[in-house]
């Protein structure tokens, strides 16, 4: 005679459909998690309007001046006396910088960075522009 068992086991499933909504709430959370730490190091800065190419560079050298008067090359806060010193080292390879001024600015700080980045060996500038 064959005794049945009181209980009978079955073999457990995986539910695929949570583990689906799972990774799609994952894939969400790291894209705006990667989303929001994009400009974390940027400045405000109000370009100018206009229209021009883009232009890649391998590592461009940017001559940053706020809504306040303050000069940035490279992120690094400097004067118009010491720019033109920290400017030269960075000038090695390429001699192009990228101007970027804010359009509150008075005109005359951006030229007096400009003569001094020449100083230092800048042949090129090209000016940051906002794309209409």
């Amino acid at each position: 005679m064959k005794l049945r068992r009181a209980r009978q086991y079955s073999r457990g499933r995986i539910e695929i459909i949570p583990m689906i909504d799972v990774m799609f709430f994952l894939l969400v959370t790291f894209m705006l998690a990667a989303l929001s730490m994009k400009h974390i190091d940027s400045l405000g800065i109000n370009l100018p309007r206009g229209s021009a190419a883009r232009v890649e560079a391998e590592r461009p050298v940017t001559l940053a001046i706020t809504q306040e008067g303050q000069i940035l090359v490279n992120q690094i806060p400097v004067t118009l006396t010491t720019l033109a010193s920290v400017l030269q080292p960075l000038l090695e390879q390429d001699h192009s910088v990228i101007v970027a001024a804010d359009t509150k600015v008075a005109q005359g700080i951006v030229v007096q960075a400009m003569l001094n980045a020449r100083q230092a060996g800048a042949e090129h500038f090209l000016i940051a522009v906002e794309n209409q």
